[in-house]
């Protein structure tokens, strides 16, 4: 299948995103000066802006790419909240699976000053969700999941992601045939077993599988390592400016990546999970799923903040690459 048709193939396409919904926030500024009251920089305000983050820009991301998206999460009665359900309404994506409530909406301040991070600020409860919240979660699951063609587990570790949400999922996807990836946090994986992808960062990777990554060598084994103990479908580990590297049980592919500069890489594990997602619900094969996901990728870390991939940004980039 061509990469256009599968680019025109996302259209027809609806993605479950189920995880830790997030307000990412940017404070922009300049510094010129020291504070003389300690030793740090004054930044001089310019203007402020909200993102859509974690969960809600996997979910953001699919939709910029011409998909459909659902999402299940939980978000506060608050003002984080209600930008978020503003942002979700305009962006066109389907949150009527959000449980709104007394537990405050998470929230990243980052402050910003000449395209460089300074500090940034998280508002969050990391409880789990347990109880009246947790139920509802899982019944939604269980009467939208057969309305989709795929599902991404998005996992930030602000307590939506449990054993108890991932085994409601496999339960009501596996017969199904329905595609299930995460992306996953460390302390965390053994909620994954079984599930079709997951694409830790090589930090991740390293940590989970036990294997320090350090070359070629201990990279394939902490890929390998990582397919059998959680039993998954795929392993895709994402290696900053080295690309990524697809392992599935009869084979290894690495990807060089697509990154022409690199300016922030806020948000792009969100830009990979769902593009690769979408790739393969359109039809793409695991490899060439990974290889869009890739371009994705390297076109949302050439901007600064959270940002999401169009099909134009796409089909460019693979073309350019094509010509070259």
């Amino acid at each position: 299948m061509t990469n256009n048709k599968i680019l025109d193939g996302f259209k027809k396409k609806r993605i479950l995103v189920i995880g830790d919904i997030i307000l990412d926030r940017y404070i922009w500024g300049k510094v010129h000066r020291i504070s003389p009251e300690a030793p740090v920089p004054i930044v001089e305000v310019t203007h402020e802006n909200s993102l859509l983050g974690g969960a809600s820009n996997v979910a953001n991301n699919i939709v910029s790419l011409g998909g459909h998206a659902t999402i299940i999460g939980v978000a506060g009665c608050d003002r984080g909240g209600d930008i978020l359900r503003k942002m979700m309404e305009q962006r066109g994506i389907r949150f009527d699976g959000v449980f709104w409530g007394s537990r405050p909406t998470t929230v990243k301040t980052r402050v910003i000053a000449h395209s460089q991070q300074m500090v940034r600020f998280d508002r969050e409860d990391r409880d789990r969700i347990d109880g009246k919240v947790l139920r509802g979660l899982l019944d939604y699951v269980r009467n939208e999941m057969s309305g989709h063609d795929a599902v991404i587990v998005s996992d930030y570790k602000k307590g939506v992601v449990s054993t108890e949400l991932v085994g409601e999922i496999l339960k009501q996807a596996m017969p199904k045939n329905i595609f299930v990836s995460v992306d996953p946090k460390v302390g965390h994986f053994n909620f994954y077993k079984n599930v079709s992808l997951i694409t830790p960062n090589i930090v991740e990777a390293s940590v989970a599988s036990g294997v320090e990554i350090k070359d070629e060598k201990s990279l394939i084994a902490a890929g390998r390592a990582l397919l059998r103990k959680i039993s998954c479908g795929a392993v895709l580990i994402t290696r900053g400016e080295q690309g990524m590297s697809l392992f599935r049980k009869d084979k290894v592919v690495h990807i060089t990546t697509a990154a022409k500069n690199v300016f922030d890489v806020t948000g792009a594990g969100d830009t990979v999970i769902a593009a690769f997602t979408l790739a393969y619900a359109a039809g793409a094969s695991m490899e060439d799923a990974a290889v869009i996901a890739n371009h994705a990728a390297g076109i949302v870390v050439g901007q600064v903040g959270t940002a999401v991939v169009t099909p134009d940004q796409l089909r460019k980039s693979l073309t350019d690459v094509c010509a070259n």
